[in-house]
């Protein structure tokens, strides 16, 4: 397949990372193939040239998604036109499905006949159940990132879905701990982790609540070390709101103080999404929580799974303490990760679970996630 050049559209930093991994693993399987598409800037350092900046369209959230809707509206149409000017061999729309099935959606009205792989099932098991079978009309193949989606997409009447891997199961070396930290993690006083979030509206709603819980888990656990891993964008507000907590934190910056952290913590309080699931395989007992405003709050009522936390779905039973909304608050946040600090039988349980991921999420072949995602794409093309 000499000569090929594949389209690709992320609209976000995640699907950045998980398309400058892909483009690689193809250049690997395929030394000749060109890009083209919307990136950030990895993927642009490995050689696309980005129709826009992603920064134009990765927002989040009903209300910053109106605001920046006329935005959203032509970069949709400018991302479309693009791939159709350049006929490629394929398209794969990575994540973001607000904006890239749209792009999709143009894209095959165009180019029926251009193979498009769909690089991260949208949550179709969770809620809209309806847009599996949509799906069908312009996605050839959808690679998930959680074992479970597969069936999820032949139950509800979906396009073609491969199991390709979750980008953390390459990482598990980075998150689990040396027989050093091991001992720290059972050592007094013991070490706390706190992660609020990694958006500005997640931290407003989340740090107060999380603050005073730790606060009541003080006087109830005795000391213990807290410490707070946060992104340079949203430092600053990190800091100003954790200087008014009971208990400071230390604040970490980076993936790889962030890790650091995980390996040597007793348990930690995490704000739902990616990071649970990074806590999990670190094997480190946690609480979940999470808040939206009340205008998504109403979306709640379209939501058909038991849980919104990765580790319990992929484990397929609330086996993490989920506390959301009303239900999120100090008192109720300390009561649940009280138990997951000291020695009993919560902990023990918890940690038993945890430890069955790895076989519900490792591949079978032993691959890495974007070799086998490479691999599906190319066999898709064909």
């Amino acid at each position: 397949m000499s000569g090929l050049r594949i389209a690709l559209v992320a609209g976000e930093h995640s699907g950045d990372q998980l398309g400058f991994k892909l483009m690689r693993a193809l250049r690997a399987a395929e030394p000749d193939v060109a890009f083209v598409g919307v990136g950030g800037d990895a993927m642009e350092a490995e050689g696309l040239s980005s129709v826009f900046p992603l920064s134009d369209i990765a927002v989040m959230g009903i209300l910053p998604v109106l605001a920046r809707l006329p935005t959203l509206i032509a970069r949709i149409g400018q991302a479309a036109e693009a791939i159709i000017a350049a006929k490629p061999d394929g398209l794969v729309i990575i994540d973001s499905p607000d904006f890239s099935h749209r792009v999709a959606r143009r894209v095959r009205k165009a180019l029926p006949k251009l193979p498009i792989i769909d690089y991260v099932s949208p949550s179709v098991w969770a809620w809209r159940p309806g847009r599996a079978k949509t799906m069908r009309a312009y996605v050839d193949c959808v690679l998930a990132l959680l074992p479970f989606e597969p069936a999820a997409h032949l139950r509800l009447g979906g396009p073609r879905c491969v199991y390709v891997g979750h980008p953390l199961i390459e990482r598990l070396d980075e998150l689990r701990p040396n027989a050093e930290e091991v001992r720290r993690r059972e050592a007094s006083p013991p070490l706390v982790a706190v992660l609020p979030g990694s958006r500005r509206a997640e931290i407003s709603r989340l740090m107060a609540d999380f603050g005073a819980a730790l606060g009541l888990l003080s006087r109830t656990h005795g000391p213990f070390e807290l410490v707070l891993p946060t992104l340079p964008h949203v430092r600053a507000e990190v800091e100003a709101r954790a200087a008014e907590w009971p208990v400071k934190p230390r604040i970490v910056m980076g993936e790889l103080e962030k890790y650091a952290v995980f390996r040597g913590a007793r348990a930690a309080l995490a704000a739902s999404g990616t990071v649970t699931l990074e806590l999990a395989l670190a094997g480190v007992p946690l609480v979940g929580a999470y808040k939206v405003s009340l205008l998504e709050e109403q979306l709640k009522y379209l939501i058909k799974v038991h849980s919104i936390l990765p580790p319990n779905l992929i484990l397929d039973a609330r086996e993490v303490p989920e506390l959301l909304q009303r239900d999120c608050t100090p008192e109720t946040l300390a009561v649940a990760l009280g138990p997951l600090i000291e020695e009993g039988p919560t902990r023990a349980a918890q940690k038993a679970a945890l430890a069955r991921l790895d076989a519900l999420m490792r591949l079978p072949d032993g691959r890495a996630p974007s070799d086998h995602a490479a691999g599906i794409v190319l066999e898709t093309l064909r």
